[in-house]
C-alpha cells in the first residue's frame, strides 16, 4: 500500500478498491480521503443503552437488546420470500425479519449464539418485530470506536446495492482516521482558535463522527460550522475589497437639470422614506469614486423602478448612458412604455432593445448608441450582444437579475473599458443570512415601504368546494369594474398530479363566464409570442376581465385596474411563487384580494404556505419562511445564480447567529490584514486557494 495522506484517491484506503471508489465518487462525490472524512453523519444514536424485551414497544425510536436466536423459519413464496428469526432475552421473544440477502443471513447467523440486535422496532400482529436488525457479536461491540453515539450515514440505494451500508461508511472513516488523525492540517491560525477556545481541527473531525459524549458532539459542530461560514465570508468580503482596490469608479460629481426638473415636475407620486434613503446610499457610491456594486431589494410593488429611473438620471445629468437589462420582453416593455412616460417632455433618449425588435430599427440604434444620442438603453439579454455598443456606458441596471445566466451578465458589464456602475435589483425578497450569503460582497439597500395609496392585498383561503361562492364573488369585481387573474399550476391534465390545469379551468371559466357578457383571456408558455401579446393586451386595455393563465404573468403584467388574485391548486406553489403571483394585484388604490384555493388534502408544509400566505405580507418574513420549509438550494434564484453553497454542515435557516459571528470575524481580520500578508494569517491564505472557492464573484460580472 501505498504512503497515504488525506489527499489520497479514495480506492487506495484499504477495504475500497477501483469499483467502490467510483462508486463513492459518483454518488457520494467522495474522491479523497478527506472527502470521506468530512462525509459527516446526519445524526448520532445512542448505543450505550440496552433494552429488555419487555420493555419494547413499537413507538420507540431505535432500540438495542442483547439476546439469542432461538430459530430461523422461511415463510412466503419464491421471490417474495421472508426470513423470520425468533430472538430472546430473559424477558421474552421478538421477532427478525430479513426480505433481502437471506442467504447470507442464514450462512452468518447461529441459533444459541449471543447478539446484540439494534433496530427499529414495529409491529405485526401481537407481535414485536425489527426488520433488517443490525446484528453483532457482543465483543465486536466492546470493540467499536464509539460504543456510546454511534453515527448515522446517509446512503442512497445505488450504494446499498454495491454493498456500501452506513456500516460500511463507519468503518471506512475509523480506518481514514486511524491512518490520518495526526496529519490532518489545521485550517484556522492559532490566535483564532485559542481566542474562540475551539478544539483542534483533528479532534472536532473525530469528535463529529464518533463523539465521547454530547458535549464534545455541540463543541464540535460549533467549530466546523463556524469554519464553513467564515470561509465564505472571507473570500467574499476579501473580493470586495479586491474589487474596491482595483477598479476606480465613474465619478457622478453633480445632480443636474434633468433630475431635477423630473423630481419638481414629472414624479408620479411623493418618494417614501425608504425610496430617499435608498437613492442616498447609492448617490454616495456614485460620488465615491469607487466602482458601485449594490443590490436593490424591494417588495413587488414597492417602486424599486422610479428610484433605478431617478439614478439613471444622475448618470445621465453627468454626461453617461445606462442600460437596464430585465428577464423577459414582457417586463422590458413595461420598463420601456412607464420610463417613457415618466420622461415625457424631458430631453432624455430613451430606446427599447428586444429579441423582437426588427433589423432595420436595430441598425438605428446601434449607431444612435455609439453617436451618444440615446441616454437609456432597455431591454432583455438582446442587450449583450457584440453588435451592441456604447458610447459611455456609465450606469448598468440589471432587474431580477437571478434569472440570467452569469456570462451573460459578465458581458454587460464589459461594454466600457473601465467598468461602470452596478445595480442589481429584485422583487424576490432575501433573507439577510441568504442575502449576506449569496450577495455577500455586495452592499444592499432596501425598500421597506409601499408608496402612499397602496393597500395591503387581503390574502383568503378558500378551499374547491366553495368555488360557487367566489365566482359570485368575482362577478360582483368584474361588475365594479374591476379584473381578474386566476393562474393555474399547469397547462394540460397530468395522470400524476391531481391538480387543476388551464385548458380544463378555461372551459368551466367561460361556461359560468360567457360571452358576451364576459370576455376570458388565456396566456400560457406554449404559446407563440404574437398570440401571447395580444391576448395580454386585451387584458391590459380593460377589453378582456379575466386573465387565465400559467405562471407566465408571475413578473412583468402591471394592470392597476385587476383586483383579484386567484391561485389554483395553492397548495402546489413555492412561497416566493406565490408572493409574486400575489404582487400582481394591488397596484392602484382600490382594495385587492388574492384567493389561494385548494382541496382538503394538504400536507402539513402546505397548510403552512397557504397559513403564511393569509397572515402575512412582508415579503422579507414570507422569504424567512420559505428558507426554513426549503433551505437555501431550493429557493428561487439560489440554483440558477451559480453560487455552490456545498454547505456539510451549516443551516442558512438555523446558523443565521454563527454567520453573522463569523462574517464579524473575518471583518475585524481584514480590517487589520486587508491582503492577510501577517505570517499568522498564512493558514488563511492556504486554505483559501485550497478551498477553490466556487462561490460566485457578483461584484465583477453583476
Amino acid at each position: 500500500m501505498p504512503d497515504l495522506s488525506i489527499y489520497s484517491d479514495i480506492m487506495y484506503l484499504q477495504g475500497v478498491g477501483p469499483k467502490k471508489a467510483e462508486t463513492l465518487r459518483n454518488e457520494l462525490g467522495i474522491a479523497n480521503i478527506k472527502d470521506l472524512l468530512y462525509y459527516f453523519p446526519y445524526k448520532h444514536i445512542d448505543r450505550s443503552q440496552f433494552h429488555k424485551i419487555n420493555e419494547i414497544n413499537a413507538e420507540m425510536p431505535y432500540i438495542q437488546v442483547k439476546g439469542r436466536i432461538l430459530s430461523f423459519s422461511l415463510h412466503g413464496q419464491k421471490y417474495k420470500e421472508r426470513l423470520v428469526a425468533q430472538f430472546a432475552d430473559e424477558t421474552g421473544t421478538l421477532e427478525l425479519l430479513w426480505f433481502k440477502g437471506i442467504k447470507w443471513i442464514k450462512e452468518q447467523l447461529k441459533t444459541e449464539k449471543e447478539y446484540v440486535i439494534f433496530g427499529k422496532p414495529g409491529k405485526f400482529g401481537n407481535k414485536i418485530n425489527i426488520v433488517h436488525p443490525e446484528v453483532e457479536d457482543p465483543e465486536q461491540t466492546e470493540k467499536q470506536l464509539s460504543t456510546g453515539l454511534q453515527p448515522v450515514y446517509y446512503v442512497p440505494e445505488k450504494l446499498k446495492k454495491n454493498y456500501v451500508s452506513p456500516k460500511v461508511i463507519s468503518k471506512l472513516i475509523i480506518t481514514a482516521l486511524k491512518l490520518s488523525y495526526k496529519n490532518i492540517p489545521e485550517t484556522l491560525p492559532d490566535y483564532l482558535i485559542a481566542q474562540l477556545k475551539f478544539m483542534p481541527l483533528n479532534q472536532a473531525i473525530k469528535q463529529m463522527h464518533f463523539p465521547d459524549n454530547q458535549h464534545l458532539l455541540k463543541n464540535a459542530i460549533a467549530r466546523l460550522k463556524f469554519e464553513e461560514l467564515f470561509y465564505i465570508q472571507l473570500h467574499l468580503l476579501k473580493q470586495k475589497l479586491i474589487r474596491q482596490e482595483k477598479f476606480r469608479g465613474f465619478v457622478f460629481e453633480k445632480v443636474g437639470d434633468i433630475f431635477n426638473k423630473f423630481y419638481h415636475n414629472n414624479l408620479p407620486f411623493e418618494l417614501t422614506g425608504a425610496q430617499k434613503k435608498v437613492i442616498k446610499e447609492i448617490r454616495k457610491d456614485l460620488g465615491s469614486g469607487k466602482q458601485m456594486n449594490r443590490l436593490l431589494q424591494g417588495d413587488v410593488g414597492s417602486g424599486k423602478t422610479l428610484v433605478a429611473l431617478m439614478v439613471m438620471l444622475i448618470a445621465v445629468d453627468n454626461g453617461y448612458q445606462c442600460s437596464l437589462m430585465a428577464p423577459t420582453e414582457i417586463l422590458a416593455k413595461q420598463h420601456y412604455k412607464g420610463i417613457s412616460k415618466m420622461l415625457k417632455g424631458l430631453d432624455v433618449g430613451v430606446q427599447l432593445l428586444t429579441g423582437s425588435t426588427k433589423a432595420k430599427e436595430r441598425k438605428i440604434i446601434h449607431k444612435e448608441l455609439i453617436e451618444n444620442k440615446i441616454n437609456i438603453l432597455i431591454g432583455t439579454h438582446a442587450l449583450i450582444e457584440d453588435t451592441v455598443k456604447f458610447y459611455n456606458l456609465g450606469l448598468v441596471i440589471i432587474d431580477e437579475q437571478h434569472r440570467f445566466g452569469v456570462a451573460q451578465r459578465a458581458k454587460l458589464w464589459k461594454k466600457n473599458i473601465s467598468p461602470p456602475h452596478v445595480l442589481v435589483m429584485t422583487a424576490t425578497p432575501i433573507p439577510r443570512t441568504l442575502a449576506m450569503t449569496l450577495y455577500g460582497d455586495l452592499d444592499v439597500s432596501v425598500i421597506d415601504e409601499l408608496p402612499p395609496g397602496r393597500k395591503p392585498v387581503k390574502t383568503v383561503h378558500m378551499y374547491d368546494s366553495k368555488r360557487l361562492r367566489l365566482f359570485t364573488f368575482l362577478k360582483e369585481q368584474i361588475k365594479a369594474g374591476r379584473q381578474v387573474y386566476i393562474v393555474y399550476p399547469l397547462i394540460k391534465e397530468s395522470e400524476t398530479l391531481d391538480y387543476k390545469d388551464l385548458e380544463d379551468g378555461y372551459e368551466s371559466i367561460t361556461r359560468a363566464f360567457p360571452p358576451p357578457e364576459y370576455t376570458v383571456a388565456v396566456v400560457h408558455g406554449q404559446m407563440k409570442a404574437e398570440e401571447k401579446e395580444k391576448a395580454m393586451q386585451l387584458f391590459v386595455k380593460g377589453q378582456a376581465q379575466i386573465m387565465v393563465s400559467t405562471t407566465v404573468i408571475e413578473v412583468g403584467v402591471d394592470v392597476p385596474n385587476a383586483t383579484v388574485m386567484v391561485i389554483e391548486s395553492a397548495e402546489k406553489f413555492g412561497l416566493s411563487q406565490l408572493h409574486q403571483l400575489r404582487g400582481r394585484v394591488g397596484r392602484g388604490a382600490e382594495q385587492s384580494w388574492c384567493i389561494l384555493m385548494s382541496s382538503y388534502k394538504l400536507s402539513n408544509e402546505a397548510r403552512k404556505r397557504i397559513q403564511t400566505m393569509v397572515q402575512s405580507t412582508d415579503g422579507f418574513e414570507i422569504a424567512e419562511v420559505d428558507l426554513k420549509l426549503r433551505g437555501p438550494g431550493d429557493l428561487e434564484g439560489t440554483q440558477q445564480s451559480g453560487v455552490a453553497f456545498n454547505l456539510k454542515l451549516s443551516n442558512l435557516a438555523k446558523d443565521s447567529k454563527i454567520l453573522e459571528f463569523a462574517r464579524n470575524k473575518a471583518i475585524e481580520i481584514l480590517k487589520s490584514d486587508p491582503e492577510l500578508k501577517n505570517p499568522n494569517n498564512q493558514v488563511l491564505v492556504k486554505h483559501l486557494k485550497q478551498k477553490n472557492m466556487q462561490a460566485i464573484q457578483w461584484g465583477l460580472i453583476s
